[in-house]
């Protein structure tokens, strides 16, 4: 009985050591397989610790920074050649600044004018243009009201009375309100005459006289006054001429105080007290005051009439000539006397009819010292 009990007790306690040595044996497992997986999970975030460090280094270098950051020479001159002109070289920052400017080098003109068919290379050009058809003239001097259709012709009229002349001739030291003006004036200097007219090979200085000069051509005269309806091929000439029907007379003579419209006249007005006739004939040696009418006369020696009336076929050396006698078939008398109401087909007329009114005899004979009206008494 009691050998019994001692086998009993003896195969109890060797399940319980099993059971504990395989609970040990467990725990042991467990404890290995947690360590495994606690290293592998260090070896883990190490090895993405690694790849997080080795790609940080290689951003931050200096030298890599640099490559990453600033464009290759060659990527530089690749995108700067983007914007250049093939043909002058000039460079832009914009692709549509760069388009403008290659139609300097076609002519390509492609914003044109529906009312003097006037081209432009850019839309904005055409629309200030308009202002001049529409009379539209949104900028006003402070100092004398006068009004324009750009902001940049009131800063220059600015200097008028500023007496602002900044750009100056380093030949002859005269100076300029304008740079364009400048730069005309060097053609002076240099005999350079850059637009040349392709109808009948006369050049210019300035491209506005070639585009004048083409408007002669082709007998257009896109600018008319509203008051007589005499038409200008430039705009300046109509300005000019307005002046003559708003009685406005801004240039004045410091010697007897006879005022003009235009600075022009003053300055031939002025060579009648110097007595300067700078302009002479070859033929005959007479002097005149103005080239033009040195060009005119030349005529009378050449014969030359090229300005024909299309109604009776009259000839005339002169366009003026022409347009006055044009007034004889359209019975056509724009300018008025405002004592008399008489009215002229020229304002030459005109102002030798005010003379009457004024008493003005200009005109005195160095015999007897008689005075008259008119130089042909």
């Amino acid at each position: 009985m009691m050998s019994c009990w001692t086998g009993l007790i003896a195969t109890q306690l060797s399940v319980d050591e099993k059971t504990n040595e395989d609970q040990t044996q467990s725990f042991t497992d467990k404890s290995r397989g947690l360590s495994q997986t606690s290293h592998s999970t260090e070896q883990s975030v190490f090895s993405n610790e690694c790849v997080r460090v080795d790609t940080s280094n290689q951003l931050d270098t200096a030298e890599d920074c640099k490559q990453s950051d600033t464009p290759r020479d060659d990527q530089m001159h690749v995108e700067s050649d983007k914007h250049r002109c093939k043909v002058c070289n000039k460079m832009f920052t914009r692709s549509s600044s760069l388009k403008c400017h290659m139609r300097i080098h076609t002519g390509e003109r492609p914003f044109s004018c529906n009312v003097c068919n006037k081209k432009f290379i850019r839309s904005y050009s055409l629309k200030r243009h308009m202002r001049i058809h529409n009379d539209e003239r949104p900028f006003s001097c402070k100092v004398c009201n006068k009004m324009f259709t750009q902001s940049s012709s009131l800063k220059c009229h600015m200097r008028i009375h500023t007496g602002e002349r900044p750009f100056s001739c380093n030949v002859c030291n005269k100076k300029f309100i304008r740079s364009y003006s400048l730069k005309c004036h060097m053609f002076i200097h240099t005999g350079e005459r850059p637009f040349s007219c392709k109808v009948c090979n006369k050049k210019f200085t300035e491209s506005g006289h070639l585009t004048c000069r083409m408007h002669i051509h082709k007998g257009e005269r896109p600018f008319s006054c509203k008051v007589c309806n005499k038409k200008f091929t430039h705009s300046s000439s109509l300005k000019r001429h307005m002046r003559i029907h708003n009685d406005e007379r801004p240039f004045s003579c410091k010697v007897c105080n006879k005022k003009f419209t235009q600075a022009g006249d003053l300055k031939c007005h002025m060579r009648i007290h110097t007595g300067e006739r700078p302009f002479s004939c070859k033929v005959c040696n007479k002097n005149f005051t103005l080239p033009g009418n040195l060009k005119c006369h030349i005529r009378i020696h050449t014969g030359e009439l090229p300005f024909s009336c299309k109604v009776c076929n009259k000839k005339f050396t002169q366009s003026s000539s022409l347009n006055c006698h044009m007034r004889t078939h359209n019975d056509e008398r724009p300018f008025s006397c405002k004592v008399c109401n008489k009215t002229f087909t020229q304002s030459s007329s005109l102002n030798r009819h005010m003379r009457t009114h004024n008493d003005e005899r200009p005109f005195s004979c160095k015999v007897c010292n008689k005075k008259f009206t008119l130089s042909n008494k």
